[in-house]
């Protein structure tokens, strides 16, 4: 009988983004273990020990506050969180400037991608105004998210198409995958402290009343306020420290 041409997969599109916490040592006792051994030097190795409970932490909120405050940023370095990403590769390209974490991404060399695309939901704000350094986002009409849409859409599927004839036809991943547009999911594990972790977070977050405004592009965003909320049940008084001291990374 003659061979099946495997099907075609079915095209999905999402406008939303996965981060999951794989793993973490992460306590805010961490914090304060690391920070007095420049006083008490061995006798910190109790606390170190103890980390897990959280109930030194608990006594320790001032201590945190004042590391965050006056800037000693080394003891936030003392932990560790990996993240499982997916989001379109156009916001990992994004991520990857920032030289505070370790990832590892999944290949198009070594595996067929899988034919996922980001199209941007209606809340996602389409219009830019203003000039560099100043500018505003604000929500567009109707008509300009259905041709976003619909554009997006078009696009995707016929890259997507022409990327599975060069596979059947023979052609290196590697080589078919350059017809693949920036919109394509890929996924990564992405692991950081808590202290790196700040400084991505106040970059690429905006929020009011914090001391050095940021206006990240909204689907690093979408990542980053999923990362900051893990983050937050892990260390919750260096969480509430951070965001105290204007969102500042120590």
């Amino acid at each position: 009988m003659p061979e099946e041409t495997p099907a075609t997969p079915e095209i999905e599109f999402r406008s939303d983004v996965t981060v999951e916490l794989v793993r973490s040592s992460a306590h805010d006792s961490d914090v304060l273990f690391a920070a007095r051994v420049s006083t008490m030097g061995e006798l910190t190795l109790d606390g170190a020990q103890a980390s897990a409970d959280g109930e030194q932490a608990t006594k320790g909120a001032g201590l945190i506050n004042y590391l965050m405050r006056d800037r000693h940023g080394s003891p936030f370095e003392h932990n560790s969180m990996t993240f499982y990403v997916q989001a379109p590769i156009f916001v990992f390209r994004e991520f990857m400037r920032h030289r505070m974490a370790s990832y590892n991404e999944e290949s198009g060399r070594y595996r067929e991608l899988n034919p996922v695309f980001y199209v941007p939901g209606e809340t996602r704000n389409l219009v830019q105004v203003g000039k560099p350094g100043a500018y505003d986002f604000l929500p567009g009409s109707p008509e300009q998210y259905e041709l976003v849409s619909e554009a997006t859409k078009a696009s995707s599927t016929l890259a997507y198409d022409a990327y599975q004839k060069m596979l059947e036809a023979g052609v290196a991943r590697e080589v078919a995958r350059i017809v693949l547009p920036l919109n394509i999911y890929s996924s990564m594990y992405v692991t950081v402290n808590a202290r790196s972790l700040m400084n991505f977070l106040s970059l690429r977050t905006k929020r009011e009343g914090t001391h050095f405004p940021s206006f990240p592009q909204r689907e690093i965003e979408m990542c980053a306020e999923k990362m900051e909320d893990i983050w937050a049940e892990l260390m919750p008084l260096t969480y509430a420290a951070f965001g105290k001291n204007g969102r500042v990374a120590p």
